[in-house]
């Protein structure tokens, strides 16, 4: 299948800390992608590389088919972001966040107004369109937030531990949202520190001090490390870890 992420020796260096050491990896078309790592292991220091926020000090790669090197721009409009914080604006409306958002990615009047009401109408929100986000339950800003990121059809979203913080009830309907993009064909790039949504992954990659200490389908992973869990993998390959957090 076609990789939408191509790495090759990517490596980020902050005077004399090598916070991404030489990695290398590639991300299907449509393939649902673990980014895992305790903190410190070096993972949002190389989703920012993919999203174009942060330069290489050396290696390359490809996200969405654009150089992360010479075309951060280009790649920031072809990619969704949904953070642990949502995303969203509270002292904004639901119907202003989606215009706002809208905007930034660049859709015009027409299209941010078939969006809104697509959006309304699939998380069942036309009631709440004139209420402030800071109003709603946690779990209908979830869906807001991962619905405004894929509102210009990008062909990768970014999921920066998205699920921080939400009952297990809520992220079970959340990964539902997933699986149902995957399967459009988006790709989706997730972090979690919660080891039961790795399972839900296609595959899985660990970081351990910069470097990406194993990469395999969950049930491989597990398999390699004779663990019951994903949480027994984590646990194997963070104790190898060497430097602080």
């Amino acid at each position: 299948m076609e990789n939408v992420i191509e790495i090759h020796g990517l490596t980020k260096r902050f005077g004399s800390f090598t916070a991404v050491d030489h990695i290398s990896f590639s991300v299907r078309k449509g393939e649902i992608f673990g980014f895992l790592g305790a903190n410190g292991a070096g993972k949002t220091t190389a989703m920012r590389i993919l999203c174009g926020l942060s330069v290489p000090t050396s290696g390359g790669g490809t996200v969405a088919g654009y150089d992360i090197v010479r075309e951060p721009e280009k790649i920031k409009r072809h990619i969704g972001y949904m953070s642990q914080k949502f995303s969203l604006y509270s002292d904004l409306k639901v119907w202003e966040n989606i215009r706002l958002f809208g905007g930034i990615y660049g859709l015009s009047d027409r299209e941010i107004a078939d969006k809104t009401s697509e959006i309304l109408s699939s998380l069942g929100m036309a009631d709440v369109r004139d209420s402030f986000v800071a109003s709603l339950p946690l779990g209908w800003k979830q869906k807001l937030a991962f619905s405004i990121a894929l509102i210009h059809e990008p062909d990768i979203v970014f999921l920066d531990e998205p699920t921080g913080g939400v009952d297990p009830e809520t992220r079970r309907r959340f990964w539902e949202l997933i699986y149902d993009a995957a399967s459009r064909g988006v790709t989706v790039f997730v972090t979690t520190h919660y080891m039961d949504e790795a399972e839900y992954c296609d595959r899985v990659s660990v970081m351990v001090d910069g470097r990406i200490g194993a990469l395999d389908s969950p049930a491989g992973l597990k398999r390699t490390y004779g663990a019951e869990d994903m949480d027994g993998v984590f646990r194997i390959l963070a104790g190898r870890a060497l430097r602080k957090e």
